[in-house]
């Protein structure tokens, strides 16, 4: 499970700068960055779409939707799991950026 968890999150580093950057190398490093920016935020919508939805779940009182609220409390670990995927993966992607450079 944890070597599969690894492999989600790797980033390869086979390829080396050896040269200098010209323009349209910083500028798609740029256009990069934002897409990593990008990414980051779709991970945090989801994650609160599904916190909200866990929520909601969680909350319901009446009795005949009683097992319905497992499904609420895995849509909340689901959400936390998504926010740490995404901030682990823009951590690494900007890491890997900056030492690209």
């Amino acid at each position: 499970m944890k070597k599969q968890l690894k492999n989600i999150v790797k980033f390869t580093d086979d390829y080396t700068n050896e040269d200098r950057l010209i323009l349209r190398d910083h500028l798609a490093m740029e256009r990069t960055k934002l897409a990593n920016e990008r990414t980051l935020l779709s991970y945090l919508r989801s994650s609160l779409y599904l916190l909200l939805g866990g929520i909601g779940l969680v909350s319901i009182k009446d009795p005949m939707f009683e097992d319905i609220k497992i499904i609420g409390y895995v849509a909340v670990v689901f959400s936390i799991v998504f926010l740490a995927i995404g901030i682990i993966r823009y951590i690494q992607l900007k890491r890997h950026l900056r030492n690209f450079k």
